[in-house]
């Protein structure tokens, strides 16, 4: 039964994972459309653009192609598996915030031994920039993240939600200064403007991606929803203390708009100006932020 109950949960954080990270990519795109003073597609285009993709065949490059897709689906599968959605976590005493860092490398890995197999230089210099802007973002939002372990003594996400609940005190309230810069991380890592430097459609025909097509295309889209999942998610749990299953789902929905909101109105940075800015205002915030808590300086 527990076998069973376990395989339950996982398959429920995969299938919201899914079906909500579709839907609210699909009214982003309305969003975004609105803004911008367009109609915008459905909100239930992403959908369709999935299905169809993954019942084509594409053009493989061989092995290293096929099995670095592979790879980067299976790595951001296994790390949204231990992910906490509120209080819906298929892997209680597990949901360590170490575990994912380590198990969200195998995805990114994946997606660069991949894209470089394919032998096109844009796919080259996407990976490249997204490696170089991952430099830029990773270092503030981990100094913040290691900040909020060391106040809390563990690394257990779980715990770290629910002492927000027994405090009644969301962190972005008693850490507004890390959840600044941990925002500011949020939209390099869901690659929205102005950090989004690896695509960038206008320099580099959209970059890694440029020789993905159906089935190839489809996984990728996948695996895009699913990082997006993870890292919106992450940033509830720590900072606006997860929930309940909806009041989760409630929160991630309004993070994300704001995300898209942001993304709509800005221009992009080139890629050294996006990293030279993340090893300045971010990683000195991150570093402020750090030196009130060690001394023991919160709200």
């Amino acid at each position: 039964m527990t076998g069973l109950a376990t395989a339950g949960r996982v398959a429920g954080v995969l299938f919201t994972a899914f079906f909500f990270g579709l839907t609210f990519e699909g009214i982003g795109r309305k969003i975004t459309a609105r803004i911008q003073k367009r109609y915008g597609p459905p909100w239930y285009q992403n959908f369709i653009d999935v299905f169809k993709t993954l019942t084509k065949h594409g053009w493989t490059h061989g092995w290293i192609f096929d099995f670095g897709v592979l790879m980067a689906l299976g790595g951001v599968i296994a790390t949204l598996s231990f992910v906490p959605l509120g209080n819906l976590v298929a892997f209680p005493g597990l949901d360590n915030f170490f575990v994912i860092a380590y198990l969200f490398t195998v995805g990114a890995l994946g997606m660069a031994m991949g894209m470089v197999g394919t032998g096109n230089p844009w796919a080259s210099i996407g990976v490249a920039r997204a490696l170089t802007l991952m430099l830029g973002y990773e270092v503030p939002y981990l100094i913040v993240i290691t900040t909020l372990l060391f106040y809390y003594k563990t690394g257990n996400i779980s715990s770290i939600i629910e002492a927000q609940a027994q405090a009644g005190e969301w962190n972005i309230v008693k850490f507004p200064i890390g959840a600044l810069v941990a925002l500011i991380s949020l939209q390099g890592m869901l690659g929205k403007e102005p950090f989004e430097a690896p695509i960038a459609p206008a320099e580099i025909a959209s970059g890694p991606m440029v020789e993905l097509s159906a089935k190839y295309m489809g996984l990728l889209m996948l695996m895009n929803t699913f990082m997006e999942f993870i890292e919106i998610s992450l940033f509830v749990d720590f900072f606006l203390g997860g929930g309940t299953f909806f009041v989760f789902l409630l929160k991630y929905f309004i993070v994300w708009t704001f995300a898209v909101m942001v993304s709509a109105v800005l221009p992009r940075f080139r890629i050294e100006q996006a990293v030279a800015f993340y090893w300045t205002v971010p990683i000195l915030l991150a570093f402020l932020q750090a030196f009130f808590v060690v001394n023991g300086w919160v709200f």
